[in-house]
């Protein structure tokens, strides 16, 4: 049994798939130490309240509110699940954009910028086209299908993202300037000029009086994302489609990355540039490619969030970048940089964003809690490669004094 452990731990990937579930065991743990800590000290809330903030933290996926007698209960929750596919769709394609960097020794901390650039494009076209359904005031009538609008929104969302992934990845190719200096500087660039864009365009909702900083919603040119049936299966909740094209693209860049030569090429680069260049693999061009891709993704997310016709995007932008396009680290380091495994860490994120939702409203505690956690984990996910030669530490000091002990029986035999 313990041969079959060492042998487990010798492996690259099962160590790599234990730091992670080591860094989500113990982010779960601060965070339910910190609403104990926070219920002992607080009058107000007590320990029963502490244990019902740890329980939400834990279980809050399946929080179907309180009992008439004031306790938590719990089930299945369709609208809470649907709710964390619809969130995790935009936060599993930022992992992935961060990933696919990563795999080709880039930082791609420019995901929010390219998210961005994806939402707008996204928006002009989805709200430009005007489909056979519905137009928006002040644009003519035309008889564009619904679902080429929003085949057509999709494609040119990914394209301005790639667009945007491709400025740092000029500038790290051909002047060698640090991708995470020109990626700050693209995301702040992209939050002003969208802003501006839409601040001049004829998009911004002027209906509802107490929405005028926000843009409409892609339902009022009958451009929506279909639901493919998961409506049915998660009533009352936002989800739709967009889950399933995340999977789809993360299975698709699994096998670009893994099974084809451009792969094979961009991670020769990622792993020592020069090396590959001396290979005869053109190192610059898969540098932008690789950065291309990334933003192409990122583009993606944002498309498919505000594509889904629940979601309004608020104009304004210049004064925050969008979460969604950082929540996309974490996701990727937690995963390891696999798009598979970013499927799933993705949707973990999301399932502690919703755990934070109930905690709100369900306890005097606040969803920051869940924030705490994620910075927790992100944190050691950082430090993954120290906990991988930890968790196999015991072995290879085992063999290494294996390989002593036969050294020295090797010397004296030859005595």
């Amino acid at each position: 049994m313990s041969n079959n452990k060492s042998s487990l731990l010798q492996k690259d990937g099962a160590r790599s798939v234990l730091a992670s579930l080591l860094s989500i065991i113990i982010g779960l743990a601060a965070g339910a130490l910190v609403i104990l800590i926070v219920g002992l000290f607080n009058p107000s809330l007590g320990l029963k309240n502490a244990w019902d903030g740890i329980r939400l933290v834990l279980f809050g996926l399946f929080s179907t509110g309180r009992s008439v007698a004031g306790s938590l209960t719990f089930g299945f929750n369709p609208a809470s699940v649907g709710n964390m596919l619809f969130r995790a769709t935009p936060v599993i394609l930022t992992g992935l954009s961060v990933a696919v960097a990563f795999k080709t020794g880039l930082f791609n901390i420019g995901a929010a910028g390219q998210y961005l650039a994806g939402t707008a494009a996204t928006l002009f076209i989805a709200l430009g086209l005007p489909s056979s359904q519905m137009a928006i005031p002040g644009v003519n009538p035309s008889s564009i299908p619904p679902m080429v609008v929003w085949f057509l929104a999709l494609l040119g969302g990914m394209a301005a993202g790639a667009l945007w992934g491709v400025i740092p990845g000029l500038l790290k190719a051909s002047l060698n300037i640090n991708e995470v200096l020109a990626c700050i500087m693209t995301n702040w660039i992209a939050a002003n000029v969208v802003t501006w864009v839409f601040e001049v365009s004829n998009f911004k909702n002027i209906v509802e009086n107490t929405k005028t900083s926000y843009i409409y919603k892609t339902t009022i040119n009958g451009v929506a994302t279909p639901k493919m049936g998961l409506d049915k299966l998660f009533p009352g909740s936002q989800v739709n489609g967009g889950i399933i094209i995340a999977c789809l693209l993360a299975v698709l860049v699994y096998i670009l990355l893994t099974k084809t030569t451009l792969g094979y090429e961009l991670k020769a680069c990622g792993s020592n540039r020069f090396a590959a260049r001396y290979a005869g693999i053109k190192d610059k061009r898969n540098i932008v490619l690789s950065m291309a891709i990334a933003g192409a993704l990122a583009g993606a997310a944002g498309s498919l969030y505000y594509l889904s016709g629940n979601t309004e995007f608020y104009w304004s932008t210049y004064q925050s970048l969008p979460s969604a396009g950082f929540n996309g680290i974490p996701v990727a380091l937690l995963a390891v940089n696999n798009p598979i495994a970013v499927i799933f860490t993705g949707i973990f994120m999301s399932m502690l964003d919703i755990s934070g939702l109930q905690l709100t409203n369900l306890t005097a505690y606040n969803e920051y809690i869940t924030d705490v956690i994620i910075a927790v984990i992100v944190y050691l996910s950082a430090f993954s490669l120290v906990i991988k030669l930890w968790l196999g530490g015991k072995k290879k000091s085992t063999q290494t004094a294996t390989a002593e002990v036969k050294s020295g029986t090797a010397k004296e035999g030859k005595k």
